[in-house]
């Protein structure tokens, strides 16, 4: 299963750039390396330790090994191999919104793939508590050691929010390259550490059996310190020797005890021997993931040592991460594989042992049908007048987000996230009413000293974040799709300051990319803080809202259309609508409400509402200068600038 997994992906890229034509010759690309070091540990991972209700996000670039094993287990028509990269085809990068065959968590190159199954866990937490245990899910992300050096990886770890997720594995492809160079040092004892020190459970998979075994002989421990203390750019070197140059090489400075335990082993063996990587031994994987189910108080991480490239021509390559094999090293791996051009697309035959393993396997791993949930009954309006004082968008959000609680069935699915600014952005009242969310009750030893009563246990309803902008839009993003990979529909709320809604811009757009459904308020925005300096003076965000596809934008000024607006936008997330996110830009300027009444007498409430679920009403008539033939000037606006 392994060999044909590997040589499925290496084909599915092959036959994108080399079969197909593309009209214009550019190359159309692939990672035919990147893959190919992955292949030992999702191989283990679907046909052996995966369960139906496990999640996984797929390495970017292992993207054609997803897809080979999803075409081995029947979930995807052969059709598509050969349309990699092809308009209507297999997506360069998984996708959740655009792949033919499932997709748990879409994928890029930012780091952003690994953090979304940590939120996602997160999230299923908080299903369980509000809403009844599911069936038990591991989450689990295969992410590249380059990924690794993406600061937002090093926030989600960090954040409380997502502490003792037992149920989340990352496998690290540690294959010590990325794309422009080795990766320079010994990187793993200082990742381990940063591991550790945010909880998390590390395991550790170097080497192969073959190798340990002649670690077991004598001189074996110096052998193995001489590899532990090689850096990455000189262990690297050595891919592509073999023979004397080989063993000289990596002999050179080398205690005399290291050469006498390699004195027995022919030239011709020594370079399988060298990299003998436990990252690809199936038994070993299979056993580091057993270790991680064992320990379910902390999330935990597998470093897999791979070869960049494993079984492949390029192998080891330094600059193999773009490199395609030529037609005749595809030729040759071909005929290794015991394939013919009129085989080589064939899935295992289903009579052999191995072919049997695979349909248990694919009978095993199917998923039911989604549940069909009826629509969350939000009403058109929480508030049926206008404040009669001047009133900010800032406040009536608060005001209207705990009116919500009103419905009994809105306020249950209702949950909200701040990044340490709950309160001032006006969900005190919120908090109050429903607590703060915790794994488990905490004592609250400020509760006589605080207007706000943050009260946390597993009833609570608000969760808590860090100061991290990327981390509030990954969890909105997680529970936007709870629906999706919880069965269970909710109704998320996030809050931020508006001018750091560029801060998590890339985890907003992944979230809207994924098909999530969520509700972001930025707030204050504008030139609002203009007395604390120029860096908090937001002036480009509603440029990202009008421009993010599958985002409702909208900065109302008055207390009535914020109301209408934020009913209608919960509606459609209540519906389960595709492209439902929306972003409100909000303010703390206090604003005249009787313009707005003038309009509403003038329109009517149906008529008004429904303008403004439109995009856009008229305020002010100046039916006198028209009618006399008057110049007349329309001004059109948004937001606290109107009046």
């Amino acid at each position: 299963m392994q060999r044909r997994v590997l040589w499925l992906a290496t084909r599915i890229v092959d036959a994108a750039n080399h079969d197909r034509a593309t009209g214009d010759g550019v190359k159309v690309g692939g990672h035919q390396a990147s893959s190919a070091s992955l292949v030992t540990a999702m191989t283990a991972l679907y046909f052996s330790h995966l369960g139906p209700d496990d999640k996984v996000s797929v390495k970017p670039h292992a993207s054609p090994v997803f897809h080979a094993i999803q075409y081995l287990l029947g979930e995807l028509d052969g059709s598509y191999l050969t349309k990699l990269r092809a308009f209507g085809g297999l997506q360069s990068y998984p996708s959740r919104t655009k792949d033919p065959d499932r997709v748990d968590f879409s994928t890029g190159s930012v780091g952003l793939g690994p953090a979304a199954p940590l939120f996602a866990a997160a999230a299923r937490r908080y299903v369980d508590a509000h809403f009844g245990a599911r069936p038990r899910s591991r989450f689990v992300a295969l992410l590249g050691d380059a990924e690794l050096d993406e600061g937002n990886v090093w926030e989600a770890i960090a954040d409380p929010a997502c502490a003792g997720l037992g149920e989340v594995m990352w496998i690290v492809d540690f294959n010590r390259q990325s794309l422009d160079r080795v990766v320079p040092g010994i990187r793993e004892g200082q990742l381990r550490l940063q591991f550790e020190a945010a909880g998390w459970h590390v395991v550790e998979v170097k080497y192969g059996r073959r190798l340990q075994a002649v670690f077991e002989r004598p001189g074996g421990a110096a052998l193995k310190a001489w590899i532990d203390g090689m850096a990455n750019e000189r262990y690297q070197s050595l891919f592509g020797l073999d023979g004397a140059e080989l063993r000289a090489r990596f002999l050179d400075g080398a205690p005399a005890s290291v050469a006498a335990v390699l004195s027995v082993v022919p030239d011709d063996d020594l370079g399988a021997l060298l990299t003998d990587l436990g990252g690809h031994d199936l038994e070993a994987m299979l056993a580091a993931y057993a270790e991680c189910d064992r320990v379910t108080d902390r999330p935990s991480v597998v470093f897999a040592y791979t070869v960049k490239g494993w079984g492949l021509p390029i192998a080891g390559n330094p600059r193999n991460h773009s490199a395609l094999l030529s037609t005749e090293q595809i030729a040759e791996l071909r005929t290794a594989h015991g394939l013919t051009e009129a085989t080589e697309w064939d899935r295992i035959a289903p009579d052999s042992e191995a072919g049997r393993l695979v349909a248990a396997r694919a009978a095993l791993l199917k998923r039911p049908q989604p549940t069909a949930h009826p629509p969350i009954p939000v009403p058109a309006q929480v508030e049926t007048r206008s404040p009669s004082k001047p009133t900010s968008t800032q406040e009536a959000f608060g005001r209207l987000v705990s009116g919500l609680a009103r419905t009994p069935e809105v306020a249950r699915h209702l949950v909200t996230t701040a990044p340490d600014v709950a309160t001032s952005t006006n969900l005190a009242g919120f908090i109050n009413k429903f607590g703060v969310f915790a794994p488990q009750e905490v004592q609250n030893y400020t509760a006589a000293d605080s207007p706000v009563r943050w009260n946390e246990s597993p009833s609570g309803q608000h969760i808590e974040l860090g100061i991290s902008e990327m981390n509030l839009f990954l969890l909105l993003g997680q529970l936007g799709l709870a629906w999706d990979l919880s069965d269970q529909p909710l109704l998320p709320i996030g809050t931020v300051y508006d001018p750091f809604v560029c801060r998590g811009l890339d985890a907003f757009i992944y979230g809207t990319y994924s098909g999530a459904r969520f509700l972001i308020a930025g707030t204050p925005s504008g030139v609002t803080l203009a007395p604390e300096g120029g860096a908090h003076q937001s002036t480009i965000t509603a440029s990202i809202g009008l421009e993010l596809p599958n985002v409702v934008f909208s900065e109302p000024a008055y207390t009535r259309t914020l109301d209408w607006v934020l009913c209608d936008a919960l509606a459609r997330m209540g519906r389960g609508e595709a492209g439902s996110s929306a972003y409100l830009r909000l303010t703390t300027r206090p604003i005249d409400q009787a313009p707005f009444e003038a309009a509403l007498a003038r329109v009517g409430e149906q008529r008004l509402r429904e303008q403004v679920l439109a995009g856009g009403y008229r305020l002010h008539v100046a039916a006198e200068l028209e009618s006399a033939g008057a110049p007349v000037v329309h001004l059109a606006a948004s937001g606290a600038v109107l009046p």
